[in-house]
């Protein structure tokens, strides 16, 4: 029986490195890697070997005879995948193993603090002197470039984070009843104890070291802050109170440090999310499930008891174009489709949004909404049970409100009554002080990973790209800037750091200060 790769897969590629028979696709040497939702397992040509699963860093993987509940679905959705496409099994590769016992002898150590040497697997000579290089940024990105570092170089790595909890947006980004998906943190904290690193955290670039300073007592510094701001609408009414940004609402059920426990205004029965993609879903299951069924999930304990006296009765999910054009994956919908506690209902109020569904293929989005019922909503109603309503074709053009929200307008005049607006309509990145930065991209400049003009400084994840891709998009980014570090080291490009001590003992006394400016 073959295996499946479910929803919560993160696209790093760790499965398709251990299996034997290259049944795993696309891979990252095809031209679809980093554009598929997810990757998937071809049923024809897996041996259920079981390799992938054991590699898995998220728990994404399961035999197909195993799936249960809303994970079934995804039998089909691997199949469906190579329904198209020639077969691929006549040649595996050079991952190709004569058997199931070899993929198992190909599976990672269990081990994980039982360190090796260092592979050197890029044109870089073993006896290169070793690199001092500081790692701003401990989410998915910046790990990355870590575990690269510390596997496949003698670095020294000073990992940085501005917050006292490691895990940038892994922690702080990720649902709450998603813990597969955070699981892939475990992966990445082994590497704290790595005896090359140094963790600091609670250090902030700008505030309690400089980038200068940090660049001159390292020979490379790589940049991975993320994109931590929001998009704006540019719409009358935006900065009205009770319109807040996905940013937020996301932090304040994860428990960011900064933002309050009263981020999210619960008080009314109608909550609207302008957007509909994974994070505008993620918002809309979070304020619409049982309390209940999040105990014991990592959200934050001040989240999960305002959410017991909620009234939020309905979330609406705005998109300016039709259901066929939804910014959401075909996994998180899936999702949704078949969430607990919480009924999903598609505003019919456009004939377009009926035609879309009903004429879209198996394999398109629009298709998942062939079984959720359609009604033209009567927004001076709310229902009595929770629900979710997708309404289409409908853009945001003026939040309403004399001093606070209380609804909004959107394409074709109808009008929405809402206590709370929650924009989600992306991310993006700010200015780090003492760096070049993009206003129109909200990215710092670089080639390859090399930030422009500034000599031992590099960028990586959605910093260098724009917020585009999932977790597992960030390792072949950071291989990529890796690499053009490595590149820089062996033509001598970088920069010789200058003795530490001074800065260090700098930085000691304008944190010990800080510390007990705030009571600590």
């Amino acid at each position: 029986m073959a295996f499946a790769i479910t929803q919560t897969c993160c696209n790093d590629a760790s499965c398709v490195k251990v299996c034997p028979v290259n049944c795993i696709h696309p891979t990252p040497d095809e031209r679809d890697f980093g554009s598929t939702e997810m990757l998937y397992i071809d049923p024809a040509t897996c041996i259920d070997c079981g390799a992938c699963a054991d590699a898995c860093p998220v728990e994404a993987i399961f035999p197909v005879d195993r799936l249960t509940g809303p994970l079934k679905a995804y039998a089909e959705v691997n199949a469906d995948y190579f329904a198209d496409k020639s077969p691929v099994a006549e040649d595996p590769g050079p991952a190709a193993a004569e058997s199931p016992a070899a993929a198992a002898d190909a599976q990672p150590s269990p081990n994980f603090h039982s360190w090796q040497q260092p592979v050197f697997d890029r044109n870089v000579p073993s006896d290169l002197a070793p690199l001092d290089v500081a790692v701003v940024g401990t989410g998915p990105a910046g790990m990355y470039a870590v575990e690269d570092l510390l596997l496949h170089t003698n670095a020294k790595v000073t990992l940085i984070d501005r917050l006292p909890v490691a895990g940038g947006l892994l922690r702080y980004g990720v649902a709450p009843d998603h813990p597969s998906t955070k699981k892939i943190g475990e992966t990445f904290a082994r590497f704290h104890d790595h005896p090359r690193l140094r963790l600091r955290l609670g250090v902030e670039v700008g505030r309690d070291v400089t980038a200068e300073e940090l660049g001159a007592q390292h020979h490379a510094v790589i940049y991975a802050v993320g994109a931590s701001s929001a998009r704006r609408m540019g719409i009358a009414g935006e900065d009205l109170a009770g319109s807040i940004t996905a940013t937020s609402a996301v932090a304040w059920y994860n428990g960011h440090p900064d933002v309050p426990a009263d981020a999210v205004g619960l008080s009314g029965e109608r909550v609207a999310i302008v957007g509909n993609g994974n994070v505008a879903l993620d918002v809309a299951r979070i304020l619409t499930s049982d309390p209940d069924a999040l105990q014991g999930t990592s959200i934050s304990p001040e989240a999960l008891e305002r959410l017991r006296s909620s009234k939020v009765r309905e979330v609406v999910l705005l998109g300016r174009r039709g259901p066929e054009s939804a910014a959401y994956t075909r996994p998180e919908m899936l999702a949704l489709t078949q969430q607990q506690g919480a009924s999903l209902v598609v505003d019919d109020h456009d004939p377009r949004i009926a035609a879309a569904i009903d004429s879209a293929a198996s394999d398109d989005k629009a298709a998942l909404l062939r079984t959720v019922p359609r009604e033209q909503v009567d927004w001076a109603a709310t229902p009595s049970q929770r629900r979710i309503v997708l309404r289409f074709h409908s853009a945001p053009e003026e939040l309403l409100g004399d001093t606070e929200v209380r609804g909004l307008r959107v394409t074709g005049g109808a009008e929405i009554p809402a206590g709370q607006v929650v924009r989600a309509i992306g991310y993006r990145g700010t200015a780090l002080p003492g760096l070049p930065f993009d206003e129109q991209t909200g990215t710092i400049p670089h080639s390859d990973g090399r930030v422009e003009g500034r000599a031992g400084t590099y960028v990586v994840g959605w910093i260098k790209r724009g917020p585009s891709g999932g977790i597992g998009a960030n390792r072949e980014c950071a291989r990529e800037t890796v690499g053009t570090l490595l590149d820089d080291a062996v033509s001598g490009a970088l920069p010789e750091p200058q003795r530490r001590s001074s800065m260090l003992a700098g930085l000691t006394s304008r944190l010990r200060e800080r510390l007990i400016g705030a009571g600590r």
